[in-house]
């Protein structure tokens, strides 16, 4: 029986691929005095019933480098640890079903490409000459990546865990973890076999990540899912054909079907991720039994038909083979099916690296992940896509179930980017909800709150199938080039609820602002927006600082920022200060009313001086009701934000629409805002400003102010600024045709990628598809010309550098 140490750096809770690899990677950065508690055997969850496949496909710029990673990874690992493992690259073959989903392809190609990866996407007389045993009449095309294959999840585990134990790290097995305490300023984490004090932990538990939570005093937004997949016996044709190439087939994914194949020795290895799908422990009459180490539930094939069948049509030599085994095992899934890594929320020195539903795949860039988090507390990559502060209050556990069971049936759809899920709606719904509603709402959630996307007249089609295309040219298209017209014509008003505030006030409120933000801080009466930087210079938020008076600030972000930046901004706060910090954001809401006209609306509701300047806030009564108004406009018009008390708000939203009507004022959405921010080159969070850039790279320098004595990244950017930066933000104006650019295309100058877009989307005041991007410094000046590849098509572009494409001088929003 192992000794349990009475003190490590860091205590990783759970023996999983991803724990172990966390405590690897730890070690490997020189952290040896870390330790991982494994109440049964190392591999007990899900790890020694997983599958073992190992893919580098995602749309997700920061899941695809760190799948790359995993497999990078894998092809030393052995050799550097001396340890034996069985992992196959066979490559494999995604099929297509639909133009659509070969769009999809040439998108991943391409992000591929720009990670170094020789992804392909293969036409249908190009796919037997991989897979001869393939029925392909009814197929569209396939995409090949060559990096792809599966290996053994035991051996992988066993391999991290050797290394970690001969670089120092110690793992004890068979050692539950009972509690956890705070106690002068340590952990305090309490095992039967004793005690252990740490400075940092990590809940790398697997399925029972949220029990290990609520120790914690955290409720993981997660639930399990059961994960079958079909093992058949040896198929002649497949045991010569091994012989013959001396190898094994590509693994096969029928996404559009949604299901895997994979060759398993000589016989099969079917994975179906079924519609009619089943979550487990959720309810008081299913509980999670106290231990499920090494055990899986009951074969349930009866869910399983249609795709036996399916596959059976799609690879006829499947149909000759005997069914060997079932396994049928308890897989995690947050609600968007994303792992959860990263800083656990409101708890100090926590860290999170659990939820991981495809922990094989991402094992080994987890670990790495989660090591750069507890040592340097910042990523190599934007991991916000994983981040547990994604989710605020809004993931109780019935969400949790209903988003697992929709994700998990449809984990091989392809995510359009006008689509919403349906699953789970109607968390957190506006004080006007049901006056948006009822113009014709059709909304979207933003950190649980409901908000209009775009406004629907009699007869639009709303169905949710009408929003699955890549194409600019859905039915929403339409309305939102009416909508952001008015709002360049007349007027236009935005329900925004949710927005993330943060009330801060106390003595030397200012001087910690300056000391925190890259730029200055507003004197009372006014507002500006402040970047924060992290101490290498890159972007971590923006918020909009609104000085009410000297020491009184009130800070407002984006809605699903709410958790992000409250803790930044509570971890920099001095030991000591009287600075308080009271997040008000379920109090007020926000509307915003923009457009020529809408100096004319207000001054028919509120007596306020509406001659005040950009920049500007008051206090006035719109009726009769204190509603706080503030001269800004992300739309690039002339306008203001209305922040009333969430009760409050309807009587203010009436008084203003009945004001409007004779001025042309109608509701605009999500979707117009878009178009409306890109014609300004107005950046968005956590596309255009991530800590994929720094400061200087998204084109900020006017918002730093080298004059400060100091403030938090100043010298990295000052190094840089020395140095020259390699790339800058840019607006570009591409000749798109039906598709605008999305998140990570790639843009070249003949045959060299010189950048990547961060957004895109249509400009109907311009008319022109509108990409923001970030570029090699030299190609940085307004008239060069270049290409994007979208979707597999290279299109011109040309560069428009720091100039917005609409009111450049900033003469309508100052009117």
């Amino acid at each position: 029986m192992s000794e349990i140490p009475s003190r490590a750096r860091v205590v990783i809770i759970g023996g999983g691929v991803v724990g172990v690899s966390g405590l690897y990677h730890l070690a490997k950065a020189g952290w040896t005095d870390c330790v991982l508690l494994e109440k049964n055997e190392l591999t007990s969850g899900s790890t020694w019933h997983a599958a073992g496949n190992v893919p580098t496909f995602s749309s997700s710029w920061s899941l695809m480098n760190m799948q790359r990673y995993s497999t990078e990874l894998y092809k030393r690992l052995g050799t550097e640890v001396d340890y034996p493992m069985n992992y196959h690259v066979t490559g494999s073959l995604r099929l297509a079903h639909t133009d659509e989903r070969m769009l999809e392809f040439q998108r991943v190609k391409g992000m591929g490409r720009y990670q170094g990866m020789d992804i392909d996407v293969l036409g249908v007389d190009e796919i037997k000459g991989r897979y001869p045993f393939l029925e392909i009449h009814d197929l569209k095309g396939a995409l090949y990546d060559p990096n792809d294959g599966d290996i053994d999840p035991a051996q992988l585990t066993q391999a991290l865990a050797k290394g970690a134990r001969d670089m120092g790290a110690k793992i004890i097995r068979f050692c539950p973890v009972t509690s956890a305490r705070r106690d002068g300023g340590e952990w305090v984490i309490s095992t039967e076999k004793g005690d252990i004090r740490c400075e940092f932990v990590v809940n790398a538990a697997g399925y029972r990540a949220q029990e290990v939570g609520r120790m914690f005093g955290r409720e993981v937004p997660m639930a399990v899912m059961s994960h079958q997949y079909i093992l058949f016996d040896e198929i002649p044709e497949l045991a010569a054909w091994s012989r013959e190439n001396g190898g094994k087939l590509p693994l096969l994914r029928d996404v559009d079907s949604s299901y895997y194949l994979r060759q398993e020795k000589t016989g099969m290895n079917l994975g179906p991720y079924e519609r009619n799908c089943r979550a487990h422990w959720n309810t008081t009459a299913d509980p999670m039994p106290a231990d499920f180490s090494f055990q899986l539930y009951p074969d349930d094939l009866d869910r399983l038909e249609w795709y036996l069948n399916d596959a059976v049509e799609r690879v006829p030599i499947l149909g000759t083979a005997g069914l060997s085994k079932v396994i049928n095992g308890p897989i995690p899934y947050a609600p968007d099916g994303n792992p959860l890594i990263g800083p656990m929320p409101g708890v100090p020195n926590a860290f999170e690296a659990c939820v991981f539903t495809f922990g094989i795949a991402q094992g080994g860039g987890a670990g790495k992940v989660l090591a750069e988090w507890i040592i340097e507390g910042q990523t190599e990559w934007d991991m916000w896509s994983c981040d547990p502060r994604r989710y605020t209050n809004y993931t109780d556990p019935q969400y949790c179930v209903d988003k697992a069971l929709e994700i998990y049936g449809n984990e091989y759809a392809i995510h359009f980017p006008k689509h919403m899920w349906l699953a789970a709606r109607d968390r957190k719904l506006s004080a006007i909800h049901d006056r948006t509603k009822a113009l014709g709402g059709q909304f979207g959630p933003f950190n649980g709150w409901e908000r209009a996307n775009w406004y629907a007249q009699p007869g639009d089609d709303t169905s949710e199938h009408s929003t699955e295309t890549f194409s600019r040219s859905g039915p929403w298209q339409r309305r939102v080039k009416e909508e952001c017209l008015a709002v360049r014509d007349h007027a236009g008003i935005l329900d925004l609820p949710g927005f993330s505030r943060f009330k801060i006030e106390g003595p030397g409120t200012r001087q910690w602002l300056l000391g925190l933000t890259t730029g200055l801080v507003p004197k009372p009466g006014r507002i500006g927006l402040a970047y924060f930087a992290d101490p290498k210079g890159r972007i971590v938020t923006e918020m909009s600082v609104m000085s009410v008076d000297d020491d009184e600030f009130v800070l407002i972000t984006a809605a699903v920022a709410q958790w992000h930046d409250r803790e930044w901004l509570e971890k920099h706060l001095p030991k000591g200060s009287e600075i308080t910090i009271t997040d008000v954001t379920e109090q007020f809401s926000c509307q915003i009313l923009t457009g020529p006209a809408s100096r004319g609306i207000l001054a028919s509701v509120s007596a306020a001086n509406l001659s005040k300047g950009w920049l500007t806030h008051q206090m006035t009564e719109i009726a009769g009701k204190e509603c706080r108004i503030i001269r800004v406009s992300f739309a690039g018009e002339l306008g203001w934000e209305l922040h009333s008390r969430v009760e409050d708000t309807p009587a203010v939203f009436d008084a203003i629409w009945k004001a409007g009507q004779p001025f042309g004022l109608r509701p605009f959405g999500m979707f117009a805002l878009d178009s409306l921010r890109l014609e300004k080159g107005y950046r968005a969070w956590k596309g255009d400003l991530s800590t994929d850039y720094t400061i200087l790279q998204g084109g900020l320098d006017r918002f730093v102010k080298w004059e400060k004595e100091d403030f938090v990244g100043k010298g990295a950017l000052a190094a840089e600024k020395q140095a020259g930066v390699s790339k800058r933000f840019a607006t570009l104006t591409v000749d798109a045709g039906d598709y605008d650019a999305p998140y990570m295309s790639t843009i070249w100058l003949g045959d060299t990628i010189v950048g990547e877009t961060t957004s895109g989307g249509y400009g109907h005041r311009v008319g022109k598809s509108i990409a923001l991007g970030m570029l090699r410094s030299d190609l940085h000046e307004s008239g060069t010309r270049l290409e994007i590849e979208i979707f597999g098509q290279r299109h011109a572009a040309t560069v428009h550098a720091d100039e917005p494409l609409w009111d450049p001088q900033n003469e309508r929003i100052r009117a």
